[in-house]
């Protein structure tokens, strides 16, 4: 087992324990960003100038109304911009727009004494617009090339050979919905000045190091002129990966102009209209199967609604493809992915990241294509997994495939599958107008950053000489347990009670160049830097120990505060040890770093081993659904989660929870709408508040929810054997989606292919329940229309 996997005696890793948090969060102590706003004087208010069209050309903005509105301080312009006037990484987000690109889009941003003063001064600005021709769909984008960024292609084997050797050919098409964050804090930053110009920025982001850059080109300063710290989130899902970056500059901007704290904080409803969501995807798809129902080929074409600007669309599709596969073996695919340009917000990560867009695709072609195949939905996900030898169509070798089957084994024998099939066929025949379904899926979902440098991870570890120990990392903590995780390796590592290691807030003054805490992979950069760090202070504090109980280094150990030498009943407590090293002049802090070792991606040629490892997982979901009204009910949900040996399961099993939960709430319940017609609220979100919007709530909840973690599962060279947690879960509701369609077809005769928007709304089911009674001839896009969500019809050919 490597160094870095490998787990001392008694480690505190691996033990069940609440959030480091837990306690103010309940109480209501816990501060976010907004919270500092209280303790910080003379602080001037943000409120934006939103232009409420979805494409037009700034002819005029007249920004002295505004002024004349009593507590009203300043008004930014791009014309106050000292740096550069963008607030993206990609050069095409202007922080102040020239040209309105959606509907909402923010042109300048109002400073006053209170917030009711800047939101009145923000009514009084006067802006003149010229309208132009807006894209608001994907079918409108599709239908007018309306694209930007790359076109990847991912490409192996000889796909029309396969397509040939094929018994069956199926074709079809898919369209799914984007998906909203909300988080419970909204976008907030504060900015002040200190007396020597130095800026530092209190913001909610999940990409500290990249705020201080934006800030600093907005500003016209350099990296080390710019502080960023994150003391926690609210939530943040991806959507403050990116995004945050504008708002922070805006403060600081102000905050530089004015020599006054500034303060930026959107509300739901800003919130909503002005950041970015889950990328929607359209696909059409040609699939190939053998006689016995193994997938011989894949021809797709996968378009993800981009929306004004790049954003990370373009690693987001990459990963789209890369996830296409889930857990079947395609020996010969093209697909081909692109962006659609529209005149909406600019989409951004989301929980996942692309991953389950491409894996809802290939999930939804087995459910469709089972019943044309004569075969049970279980038995061809089965027939198709992944085995020994294989690799995915990109060229990495998949590692651990037995695991795929293992997971899935464990959970039919713990969800007693094969009883309650037969059970549930025995109710559907008894229920004419009540059907119920079981359904199981499965996951395989790459961990890495697709950007190669992004997998790497600095810590900052300081030992006081009173024995207690602060550790400082780059990863930001929103409520997923990265700090609990963090304090657990280092009390680890360095043999020490959990109650002497304290975490201080992520700040780029302390651990530099930090790369986001996303892609699933803030346990895994940042613990193994932790734990670097933990190590060269506690290889200084063994030769320290070894001097003092007359033993080699080698055979002193260090354990729950003790250090003890090998076959010795000597000891020395932990403070003493520290006190002594102190005195012998040896350095007590370190810097820590980690990067991940074995990958590489060629992006162009879209080839490599982008991914350390794959984690898996598998889920049974049962649900019912009333034949009247489309309504349903989950019944029971049954989860086995590789996690790897993990670091702390009781947070484990709740990332596994609450991630199936958000998934199923975007397969199923969050059906965002926009205005589509030509009329002046063209592109306006229809769904702009928790009243439109509908979210999982504890009455969508699983009436029974079972999660295990896999055991026996320690992943070789990841920080003590663990495996990230994050995102993974969240595909796991395909089941959900999967249930809902196999419950449709139980209303009709079997055999046939059944359709089923995403999300899908009782009102989607309803009508695929209408489909399934009609024989599957009636199309399954009832449920939308316009920027619809909708199922092309399976085509079907016999080669």
């Amino acid at each position: 087992m490597s160094q870095l996997s490998e787990r001392p005696d008694k480690p505190v890793v691996g033990v069940p324990m609440p959030h480091e948090s837990a306690a103010l969060h309940v109480t209501g102590t816990a501060l976010y960003t907004d919270d500092l706003v209280h303790r910080s004087k003379d602080v001037l208010h943000a409120h934006p100038v939103q232009v409420m069209k979805a494409h037009g050309r700034i002819t005029a903005l007249r920004t002295g109304p505004a002024l004349a509105v009593p507590g009203v301080v300043r008004v930014l312009t791009g014309a106050d911009v000292p740096g550069v006037n963008d607030a993206g990484m990609k050069h095409d987000e202007p922080l102040f727009p020239d040209e309105v690109m959606f509907h909402g889009h923010a042109v300048a941003w109002v400073l006053g004494e209170t917030l009711e003063s800047a939101r009145l001064g923000a009514a009084a600005v006067e802006v003149e617009l010229e309208e132009l021709p807006s894209v608001v769909t994907l079918q409108e984008a599709i239908a007018a090339g309306s694209f930007h960024g790359a076109r990847p292609v991912l490409l192996t084997g000889d796909v029309e050979a396969g397509f040939a050797d094929s018994a069956h050919v199926f074709t079809g098409e898919l369209q799914f919905s984007d998906q909203e964050h909300f988080y419970l804090e909204t976008h907030a930053a504060l900015a002040h000045v200190d007396e020597a110009g130095q800026v530092f920025v209190q913001s909610s982001t999940q990409h500290p190091s990249e705020t201080q850059e934006i800030v600093a080109h907005v500003l016209g300063l350099h990296s080390h002129e710019v502080t960023v710290q994150c003391l926690r989130m609210g939530g943040g899902f991806g959507g403050k990966e990116m995004q945050p970056h504008g708002f922070a500059a805006v403060a600081a901007l102000g905050a530089r102009l004015t020599g006054r704290p500034v303060r930026l904080r959107l509300n739901r409803t800003q919130d909503l209209t002005m950041s970015g969501k889950r990328h929607g995807f359209h696909a059409t798809w040609r699939i190939g199967f053998d006689a016995d129902g193994r997938i011989q080929a894949l021809d797709a074409t996968l378009t993800a609604d981009g929306g004004w600007s790049l954003d990370l669309s373009e690693p987001v599709v990459a990963r789209a493809l890369c996830h296409i596969d889930n857990t079947y073996w395609i020996p010969n695919a093209r697909v081909a992915g692109r962006i659609a340009r529209t005149n909406k917000v600019s989409n951004t990560a989301f929980r996942g990241f692309g991953g389950p867009q491409g894996m809802l695709v290939i999930e939804d072609i087995m459910g469709r294509c089972a019943p044309l195949l004569g075969l049970d939905p279980m038995e061809l996900r089965e027939r198709n997994f992944y085995r020994q030898g294989h690799s995915t169509p990109y060229g990495q070798p998949v590692r651990h495939p037995e695991r795929i089957s293992a997971v899935w084994q464990q959970v039919q024998d713990d969800a007693r599958v094969a009883d309650r099939k037969r059970e549930i066929s025995a109710f559907n025949a008894a229920h004419p107008d009540t059907k119920r379904a079981l359904a199981i899926t499965g996951i395989k979902f790459g961990i890495s950053f697709n950007l190669t440098a992004f997998n790497q991870g600095g810590a900052l570890v300081l030992v006081y000489k009173d024995g207690s120990v602060l550790i400082n990392h780059g990863g930001t903590e929103m409520g997923q347990g990265l700090h609990t995780k963090m304090l657990q390796v280092a009390a680890t590592t360095l043999g020490i009670p959990l109650h002497k290691v304290r975490l201080a807030p992520t700040r780029t003054d302390k651990v530099p160049n930090t790369s986001a805490t996303a892609a699933s992979s803030g346990a895994d950069l940042n613990g193994a830097a932790v734990k670097n760090a933990c190590e060269q202070v506690r290889a200084r504090l063994l030769q320290v120990a070894a001097g003092r109980l007359g033993v080699n280094a080698s055979d002193v150990r260090i354990a729950d505060g003790v250090v003890r030498a090998l076959g010795s009943d000597q000891e020395l407590a932990w403070d003493d040890l520290v006190r002594t090293a102190y005195f012998q002049r040896v350095q007590l802090s370190a810097a820590g770093f980690y990067r991940t070792e074995g990958l590489h991606w060629d992006a162009k040629a879209f080839r490599g081993s982008p991914f350390k490892y794959f984690a898996y997982g598998a889920a049974a979901t049962e649900v019912e659904v009333d034949g009247f009204t489309g309504a349903y009910r989950i019944r029971r949900v049954d989860i086995v989660h590789d996690a790897g040996d993990s670091l702390s399961p009781m947070i484990d099993i709740g990332q596994v929870e609450g991630g199936f939960v958000q998934g199923a709430g975007w397969l199923t319940l969050e059906d965002m709408r926009w205005d589509t017609g030509d009329g002046p609220d063209r592109g306006r979100l229809l769904t702009q508040s928790a009243s439109t919007y509908k979210l999982p709530s504890f009455s969508e909840m699983p009436e029974e929810f079972n999660v295990r973690l896999l055991e026996n599962a320690t992943e070789e060279g990841a920080v003590y054997g663990s495996k990230a947690v994050g995102e993974p879960p969240l595909m796991l509701a395909f089941s959900v989606r999967e249930a809902l369609r196999q419950a449709a077809a139980a209303f009709g005769p079997t055999g046939k292919c059944v359709e089923l928007a995403s999300p899908a709304t009782p009102e989607a089911v309803y009508w695929a329940i209408e489909a399934a009674r009609s024989g599957g001839a009636r199309r399954n896009d009832r449920a939308r229309e316009g920027d619809g969500t909708f199922t092309g019809a399976c085509a079907v050919s016999n080669a």
